[in-house]
């Protein structure tokens, strides 16, 4: 705070510029290794820095140097990359650094990636990071594992070495044409000193120390997160390269082109799980921003997507975008009732799928905000089709009933409730969350489920503890969103690929048909062969039906009219750094 203070005080303000918004649940910590949810993401991202960026006004996407100067150094065949880091970048401060300006250095990208693959770390990411195909580096953690023995980060690989102090190479068993992609994620990739990790060990989740614009600076968990600008932060500029015909991105790169980032001082971000009680947060001025609009208040704040007249006179601006981005339920497939791979399991996954009504959870919960998911595929990504129509988005409680009849999930004891084929009692226990927009989805869910017979019980958690539990395969359903951090649809795919189960794959689905399918997606350059092979994964998984995708949502942000410069990135989460507050805007009320 005192730096921050002092920085505003340099700059001629009165008063730090701050940065208000809420979330709608809950973070889990702010180690990138350690962590894979959106709300902590968010965070991480501003924190830390991957040597690569998505451009803030660009659309659909740019992706420029970061910490890395000028961009990759990429043989012909996709298997060798390398960058240059710019001299002069330092991490903020600590008392790890005993009062030393400590420089970032390419040993420290180096020791990032193997993060990863630290089986003591127990990264959600690992899967991530190995299916890129970095030579040398699984081997180390299968040595680790087998050995009983801590996780070697002295010794090299060939896959990924820093060649003098600012220089990573990363060498691939396989062409990775996507491989920027990972390189641009500021969380996992962001990178951290090997002397903060090992100062704070099992800790390392509450001291994040990065070399991005803030640093953390206070945090009450699952309530409040204080971030204030990094005082050690480089000189950057806005600068930015919106499309030609773009009205709003030319209009805020004429305005800030030149401004020294970041624009604010300090960012307090909230959590607040019920809709209400945030909505009503910021139409008190508590808030600058209300980050992502909750559905069932639409109607009254966005009727038809226009913001209320009400609302426009007090100067707010809405943004709505259709997110790269599903929800979805998933089925853990190594459950004795919803898993397995024979056809009286995929048939009761698919008559949950044909039961439940999508267009009613549209319509009703979320208030027309989203558009029918047909594949894990986002919009947005490459390989998203909106005219291609599956049997994941058909609402058939006829043929549900049909299903289940067929496969023998019949009523056996009388009492209304179908069985299993044994005669043991179908239960569906799904996890849910216990705030208000989760009761909706549930009551819907329920009534769905009542109408062919098939009874369901809901386990409520926070979601923190939910997560822990789903990674660790002890829920048998649960309704997620994904996000995706890349314009390319391999990230969707991932949600599916047996190697990253327990990981991103939290529903466990291994089917070998699949996988390679998936393996060959990776090494091939986008086009038409490419494309045709993702049909064939899709096909694969409606198929056997692990998951039961819902929707795309249509997220609608409202800013303040003292809040300028907001657009939510389509990829990058980064947006603290560009947006500035015009206090003489402000309603003082």
């Amino acid at each position: 705070m005192a730096a921050a203070l002092a920085w505003a005080a340099a700059a001629g303000a009165a008063e730090p510029k701050v940065l208000r918004y809420a979330l709608d649940a809950s973070e889990t910590g702010f180690d990138p290794m350690k962590v894979n949810d959106q709300y902590s993401r968010i965070i991480n991202s501003h924190i830390f820095e991957a040597p690569y960026k998505y451009d803030y006004l660009a659309r659909p996407f740019k992706i420029k140097p970061n910490t890395a100067e000028g961009m990759p150094e990429v043989s012909a065949d996709f298997r060798s990359w390398t960058f240059h880091i710019t001299p002069g970048i330092y991490f903020a401060d600590d008392p790890v650094f005993k009062g030393k300006k400590r420089e970032l250095v390419a040993a420290d990208y180096v020791y990032t990636w193997k993060r990863a693959y630290d089986p003591a770390n127990k990264s959600p990411v690992y899967s991530t990071f190995n299916e890129e195909g970095v030579i040398g580096v699984d081997e180390l953690r299968q040595q680790a594992i087998k050995t009983g023995k801590p996780f070697d980060y002295d010794r090299e690989v060939e896959g990924v070495r820093a060649l003098d102090r600012y220089t990573v190479q990363f060498k691939l068993a396989k062409p990775r044409p996507r491989f920027l992609y990972t390189l641009a994620d500021q969380s996992p990739f962001g990178a951290v000193a090997r002397e903060v990790i090992e100062r704070y060990g099992e800790q390392s989740a509450e001291h994040p120390v990065g070399t991005g614009p803030f640093r953390l600076s206070f945090w009450r968990r699952s309530s409040l997160m204080v971030l204030e600008r990094n005082p050690a932060f480089r000189e950057i500029t806005y600068d930015a390269e919106p499309n030609a015909d773009d009205a709003e991105g030319q209009a805020l790169l004429a305005r800030f082109k030149g401004r020294r980032l970041p624009m604010v001082d300090r960012v307090e971000v909230a959590v607040i799980e019920e809709t209400q009680p945030r909505m009503l947060s910021f139409l008190n001025n508590e808030f600058d921003l209300l980050f992502k609009v909750p559905g069932d208040l639409i109607p009254v704040v966005a009727p038809g997507g226009i913001l209320a007249p009400g609302l426009v006179r007090r100067g707010m601006a809405i943004q709505r975008i259709v997110s790269a981005d599903i929800t979805y339920y998933f089925f853990n497939m190594e459950h004795p009732m919803v898993g397995g791979y024979t056809p009286d399991k995929v048939a009761l996954r698919r008559a949950f799928a044909l039961a439940y009504d999508v267009d009613a959870e549209i319509r009703l919960v979320r208030r027309g905000q989203g558009v029918p998911a047909q594949t894990v595929v986002m919009p947005g990504t490459s390989g998203y089709d909106p005219q291609l129509k599956t049997e994941g988005s058909e609402y058939s409680p006829a043929r549900a009933r049909a299903l289940l009849d067929m496969f023998g999930y019949v009523d056996r004891d009388g009492d209304g409730w179908r069985d299993m084929p044994d005669g043991s009692p179908l239960v569906l226990s799904l996890a849910t969350l216990p705030d208000s927009i989760y009761r909706q989805f549930d009551e819907l869910l329920k009534k769905n489920m009542d109408a062919i017979n098939v009874r369901v019980e809901f386990k409520t958690a926070k979601f923190p503890e939910q997560l822990k539990a789903g990674r660790a395969g002890q829920l048998m359903m649960w309704s997620l969103g994904n996000t995706s951090s890349s314009p390319d649809f391999q990230e969707s795919l991932q949600l599916l690929y047996g190697p990253a189960s327990g990981g991103q794959n939290m529903s466990r689905f291994r089917l070998p048909a699949f996988d390679e399918l998936y393996e060959r997606l990776q090494v091939l350059s986008d086009g038409p062969e490419r494309n045709a092979i993702l049909r064939q994964a899709q096909a694969l998984v409606t198929a056997y039906a692990p998951h039961k995708y819902n929707v795309h949502r249509i997220t609608s942000d409202i800013a303040q009219p003292w809040l300028i410069g907001f657009r939510r990135p389509p990829f990058g989460r980064q947006f603290w750094q560009y947006v500035d507050i015009d206090d003489t805007k402000r309603d003082k009320r």
